[in-house]
């Protein structure tokens, strides 16, 4: 019989362990999402110098249609990474998808620009743009599997939560990033070489995430129970899309308010506001660090909410603030023409976004079973991020050309927040139901209330 000391030490070691895996995780989410973001925040220096054009318009569409690229291999990178991970475990999916994702950031901080090897450099922007979006469709579905899974069945949604609390810190600390980068060297050599920094840091955050997710993951307790019972499906993206599709499609309708508003809020939002009431670039990169902020504190306390309210309510209460404002804090920041109103229309956004980000990642989770958990989620999360969010900052842009009316783009935001509450409020409550596999078909699942 184990004695009480024995006891004592696995206890110990388990909650060391599952500290360790649960930082690793977080920490390497944030660094892959720092890596990824950055080109956002850089979008008029590399139109100048990867698509030079004589219209301002189009060559600021032509980077952001670039940027949106990236998402289109997000649904074909959750599809390869969900079915590995889902078949070999989820750790060698979260070292994979950042030693990836580190190598071709940093490859773009040495790429040749436009006059120097003509229409060759955006083709090669473009194929490192896709390469990166690939490996960003395994560690979002990665990363939260991971944690989840990692969680007893009450705290999901703390321990959840972290994920998108880190994609927050990324946001916030590369946007400060991008603020040093424009106090500290003149525009003129920013748009000649200094647009390059970021992206080469990439080579220095690479060992440490690398080391990070070597060292301290642990495959997840969920999926080794699994492997232990020979469960593991031969074909999860088979068994995912023609025995869960429903859940797949809730996932990727649910998915849509958060992705929508985040990219156009957070991402959007500062080219838009240098480009329309010309407030400088460093003070909009320094509005969307503090807002950002705002949103990774406002994260985890949602999320912990949730453990004991439920998924639905806070995201609720969220998203619905997203669509009966988005057009009002549109109009703030139009109406206002500075600094000031550009700052409490994004502080709002984000906070109503840390809201319904918080419980995001564990209900989610909650939706697919073990088996197929990582390929399901990932590939409906990866297309409504794709759909709703990377073409964005491309897609409001676009808006405002064809209507003349720079408020054109809430509209976009409140579209993709109506998919999202209308979803919600025919879902089943799922938190805190056990991560079994008795399910082979949608007929049980947590899906819609009327299933």
């Amino acid at each position: 019989m184990m004695s009480a000391g024995t006891m004592k030490q696995g206890y110990e070691r388990h909650g060391r362990r599952q500290i360790q895996a649960i930082a690793a995780g977080a920490i390497g989410n944030f660094i892959e999402l720092f890596d990824f973001i950055m080109f956002g925040f850089f979008a008029l220096e590399i139109s100048a110098n990867f698509f030079p054009a004589r219209s301002p318009l189009i060559s600021i569409l032509s980077v952001f249609a670039t940027y949106g690229v990236g998402f289109v291999m997000r649904p074909l990178g959750a599809v390869f990474f969900g079915s590995y991970g889902d078949k070999k475990g989820r750790r060698q999916v979260l070292i994979l998808t950042v030693g990836l994702m580190a190598v071709t950031t940093g490859v773009i901080g040495i790429l040749p620009v436009y006059a120097d090897i003509g229409v060759g450099a955006p083709i090669l922007l473009v194929m490192l743009r896709l390469l990166q979006g690939f490996s960003a469709g395994g560690e979002w579905g990665g990363a939260a599997t991971f944690l989840v899974e990692y969680a007893d069945p009450g705290e999901r949604g703390r321990i959840g939560s972290l994920h998108q609390c880190s994609a927050a810190l990324a946001l916030a600390a590369s946007t400060l990033f991008a603020a040093f980068l424009q106090t500290v060297i003149p525009s003129a050599t920013m748009f000649a070489w200094g647009w390059r920094i970021p992206f080469l840091v990439a080579f220095v955050l690479a060992p440490v995430a690398l080391y990070l997710r070597s060292q301290a993951l642990v495959e997840t307790p969920s999926f080794l129970v699994e492997s232990r019972h020979h469960q593991i499906p031969r074909a999860p993206v088979r068994e995912a899309l023609t025995l869960h599709w429903r859940r797949i499609l809730t996932a990727f309708a649910i998915s849509a308010a958060g992705t929508a508003s985040n990219y156009m809020f957070l991402i959007f939002f500062p080219t838009f506001a240098i480009q329309n009431f010309h407030i400088s670039p460093r003070s909009t990169y320094y509005a969307t660090a503090l807002c950002a902020t705002a949103m990774a504190l406002v994260t985890p306390l949602s999320g912990r909410l949730s453990d004991h309210v439920g998924r639905r309510p806070p995201m609720l209460v969220g998203i619905g603030g997203q669509v009966l404002l988005a057009w009002p804090l549109f109009r703030m920041v139009i109406d206002s023409h500075d600094l000031t109103g550009f700052i409490c229309g994004q502080f709002v956004a984000a906070v109503l976004l840390g809201i319904s980000a918080g419980p995001l990642v564990p209900l989610l989770t909650e939706l697919f079973p073990t088996t197929i958990r990582l390929t399901g989620l990932s590939i409906g999360y990866g297309l409504s991020v794709t759909i709703f969010g990377g073409f964005g900052p491309f897609i409001g842009t676009l808006l405002i050309s064809w209507t003349g009316r720079l408020d054109a783009a809430a509209f976009y935001v409140v579209g993709a927040g109506m998919l999202s509450f209308i979803t919600l409020l025919t879902l089943s409550e799922p938190a805190g139901l056990p991560f079994t596999d008795d399910a082979t078909d949608d007929t049980d699942a947590p899906v819609m209330a009327a299933d």
